[in-house]
């Protein structure tokens, strides 16, 4: 009998991760555990916390309580190390700054860069690759602002595949986004975790989740179910987290 080998490390994980705005809860004790290679969907209503909790998993927002480690670090330590990449909401980026395309992915060079922060030919070859996984190469010099919706949310993924990272975190990366775009979005996040990586994002096409998500997160401000897209992306699960279980095909 074949012997199975040891179990993927553990690539994200939070204990009782609490997050509370002006005194007001957000995300309420949410513990989870993402091991490599794992692609996972967040879900939940408008409201419910999942931009809060990306934000307290990356980092970018201090819990009020507990807390969290990237491949057994800080979350600090771990941008500091290029493991994290994060893909924000279009609605948090200014899409007026002057910065080219090419300039947004090579963002994602920036922690492996000399003390002069001057690329060299391996930077501008991670920048071009990624900028070429997702079919942006034509439009490298075109200003951020200038891009399409589909095109933007294709330029932060480029920026995180640049990076290199081992986590990704990724806030609503189909919103406004046409089907090509999403199954291309779809077909990078599904090559780097098996390659090793680990995907968490949050999304509301919900139908597309069973073809993709090897697990899911439901959330309501507390986590309601959390485990294999088969266990719990279920009618009773979704009513819990709605209010009303959308009809799953």
């Amino acid at each position: 009998m074949q012997q199975s080998g040891p179990p993927p490390p553990e690539r994200l994980a939070a204990s009782a991760l609490t997050v509370a705005y002006d005194g007001v809860p957000a995300v309420v004790d949410v513990n989870l555990s993402l091991p490599a290679g794992c692609l996972c969907g967040l879900v939940g209503m408008n409201g419910a916390g999942k931009s809060t909790l990306l934000k307290a998993l990356g980092g970018f927002v201090s819990p009020d309580i507990g807390s969290v480690r990237i491949d057994g670090l800080p979350p600090a330590l771990a941008q500091r190390r290029q493991r994290l990449a994060y893909v924000p909401q279009s609605e948090q980026v200014d899409w007026d700054f002057p910065i080219r395309v090419r300039d947004v992915v090579m963002q994602g060079r920036y922690g492996r860069l000399n003390l002069l922060r001057w690329p060299s030919a391996t930077d501008r070859q991670a920048v071009q690759r990624a900028l070429d996984r997702v079919d942006l190469s034509d439009l490298a010099e075109r200003p951020i602002g200038a891009l399409s919706g589909g095109q933007r949310k294709r330029a932060f993924l480029a920026r995180a595949l640049a990076q290199e990272a081992t986590v990704l975190l990724l806030d609503e990366p189909f919103t406004g986004v046409d089907r090509p775009t999403e199954q291309l979005i779809i077909a990078v996040l599904r090559e780097l975790c098996a390659a090793g990586a680990t995907a968490l994002l949050a999304t509301h096409d919900l139908e597309a989740i069973p073809d993709f998500c090897d697990r899911v997160l439901l959330l309501n401000r507390r986590l309601l179910a959390f485990g294999p897209t088969d266990d719990v992306f279920t009618q009773a699960n979704l009513l819990r987290t709605f209010g009303a279980a959308p009809a799953l095909s």
